[in-house]
């Protein structure tokens, strides 16, 4: 079971780094983050036109994917807690010219309606909520019925070789790298790997994904193992929101 997190702590430090958090972000994951974010979308299976939500959207980088997908027919939002953040977020998007919508709001608590979205995604952000189950219900209480929750998160791999070089990495390399160019603030660089390891492992998320209301519970891993998509589909027929009937 993840434990609880601290929402100011993690907020604080969120924010003590989010100048720099674009950047290590790429360096850190030798630039696979972006082809991850282009994975989590395909198995979300967006279309174009669709209306989707991104949670803990931090600077946006997800949300932008997204919206790339969907085009100038569709909507793509992206929310988080961390104001800083979403600043930064909403200045790449008036940047690139880009339509999504950026917001501060908490991922326990979404200022929006039931069955909005088709689909609701989080890229390495859903382990920073406080509470991981009651985060996903409210995923899935705002994706339409027949809609996508997809989840793109850090895992341990299981190939017990590749595990070894990449715990080095991840635990020794990584945080000394990420503190030295973020300037050490909060340590979180430290924090990173030790939320991971703290984190369900992919067997454990599929059953939480699953009883969090969500059908035909999917687990697509990249690179090793290192990364996995988590995908599920809010029971129901989908519904055309347009004509305002089930299709």
């Amino acid at each position: 079971m993840q434990p609880m997190q601290e929402p100011v702590k993690i907020r604080g430090m969120f924010a003590a780094i989010a100048g720099t958090y674009d950047v290590l972000n790429h360096v850190l994951s030798l630039n696979q983050d972006r082809a991850w974010r282009t994975f989590a979308v395909e198995k979300a299976e967006v279309r174009v036109g669709d209306t989707v939500l991104d949670v803990c959207c931090g600077t946006g980088d997800l949300s932008l994917e997204l919206s790339k997908k969907v085009g100038p027919a569709g909507t793509a939002i992206g929310t988080d807690f961390c104001e800083a953040m979403v600043a930064i977020g909403r200045k790449k998007a008036d940047e690139l010219a880009d339509p999504v919508r950026l917001g501060v709001a908490d991922t326990l608590q979404l200022p929006l309606r039931d069955s909005l979205f088709r689909a609701v995604t989080v890229g390495f952000g859903i382990r920073n909520v406080a509470d991981l189950q009651a985060g996903i219900r409210e995923m899935a209480r705002v994706t339409q019925p027949g809609g996508k929750v997809a989840i793109l998160e850090f895992t341990q791999p299981a190939n017990p070789l590749f595990r070894f070089v990449y715990y080095v990495y991840f635990l020794i390399l990584l945080p000394i790298l990420g503190n030295l160019v973020s300037g050490g603030k909060r340590n979180a660089y430290g924090y990173l790997p030790r939320s991971v390891l703290a984190f369900p492992d992919s067997d454990e998320l599929s059953r939480i994904v699953g009883g969090c209301g969500l059908d035909d519970v999917r687990v697509h891993s990249q690179t090793f193992g290192i990364v996995t998509v988590h995908v599920g589909t809010k029971p129901g027929a989908p519904v055309d929101l347009a004509a305002g009937r089930a299709v």
